[in-house]
């Protein structure tokens, strides 16, 4: 099982992340990622589904067009834990190609 990050240190890493901000009503992050086209929307989402699957942590996700909004939790946690930093910080660079 995977530890719930303390609101304090949550804080503190969401703060460092780019763009993401605490889901209403619950205790997750959120992100709309927003692409050229299509084929780069899939192509992000293609690139975190790997990692997502290495890690065994995966996102939720809604896709249209060039968008993908993100919300990220770790339901064994119960909240926030380090792995949805990780896989938030790997979002973010794989956005930006």
């Amino acid at each position: 099982m995977t530890d719930k990050l303390d609101t304090e240190t949550a804080n503190i890493e969401i703060s460092q992340l780019l763009g993401w901000t605490h889901s209403e009503g619950r205790d997750a992050i959120e992100k709309s990622f927003k692409f050229k086209n299509f084929n780069r929307a899939f192509g992000f989402m293609t690139e975190v589904a790997l990692m997502a699957e290495k890690m065994n942590h995966h996102p939720e996700w809604f896709n249209v067009y060039n968008r993908v909004d993100v919300t990220l939790t770790t339901h064994d946690a119960d909240g926030l834990s380090h792995k949805d930093i990780t896989l938030a910080k790997f979002m973010d660079k794989a956005g930006d190609r």
